[in-house]
């Protein structure tokens, strides 16, 4: 029974975040309740297990059928990396209840944000061209990468609207372009949680193989209804967030 439960939000998981990001929001709760004495490290590593592989078959469907800005993109996935590396350090020297309170109110000015600008993400208007753009690009990777590694929850969905808002992706192009950055932090989170000896492997098949599905499923999805859909997502993905975080923040 545990097998399947995690299994089918694993599924969920991959489906929601290969469009916008935010899977974590389905697969870490369900782990946690399925696992209620499991070491929270474990549980987040065994996460990270799983959802990797949705998000580098969602990185190789849009590939195929969005036009991906490579010689930027690739520079702010090494700089992903990096600042997740670095934030995972951080993160064992200093608290991270400042940021688990302020969470809330930063994805609620993003939502308000989005909401207010009705065009914001419906057209691929690239602001940069060139080195410009790549040093952009780098900036993003770095800060959320960092913060990916430091703390996490909507990590997705933050490379989702600094793509549209200082990039000036449509909704679509900038969930294609975020997966790839994500998926580089999340293989810096993998290795050192491996190295930590914090990922429970025998659930890491079944996980894998359900967040596959439900990312194939996600991304045909995306690439079907485009852009408003995705914008669509993303505004329920943030609010759900901000009631998440909301939650751990203030009343657990």
């Amino acid at each position: 029974m545990e097998w399947i439960i995690v299994s089918l939000a694993s599924l969920l998981a991959g489906f929601v975040d290969a469009i916008v990001g935010g899977g974590g929001l389905i697969l870490v709760p369900a782990l946690f309740a399925t696992f209620p004495t499991a070491p929270p490290a474990t549980m987040l590593g065994t996460n990270k297990s799983g959802s990797i592989w949705g998000t580098a078959i969602a990185t190789w469907q849009y590939s195929r059928r969005v036009e991906m800005r490579w010689q930027s993109l690739l520079p702010a996935a090494a700089a992903g990396f990096a600042g997740a590396f670095a934030g995972a350090w951080t993160v064992t020297v200093v608290p991270v209840d400042f940021l688990r309170r302020l969470l809330p109110f930063i994805l609620l000015a993003v939502l308000l944000y989005t909401l207010a600008r009705k065009d914001l993400g419906k057209h691929h208007a690239p602001r940069f061209e060139g080195g410009m753009e790549t040093r952009v690009a780098c900036l993003i990777g770095l800060t959320i990468g960092f913060y990916d590694g430091f703390f996490g929850p909507g990590t997705g969905s933050f490379f989702v609207f600094l793509f549209v808002r200082l990039l000036g992706y449509d909704f679509l192009n900038a969930s294609a372009s975020a997966k790839l950055l994500n998926l580089a932090t999340n293989v810096a989170a993998l290795i050192l949680f491996t190295a930590k000896g914090q990922v429970w492997w025998h659930f890491a098949l079944p996980l894998a193989v359900a967040n596959v599905l439900g990312s194939v499923l996600g991304t045909h999805m995306a690439m079907k209804h485009g852009t408003g859909f995705v914008r669509g997502i993303f505004i329920f993905v943030v609010g759900a967030l901000i009631l998440k975080t909301g939650y751990d923040g203030f009343l657990r």
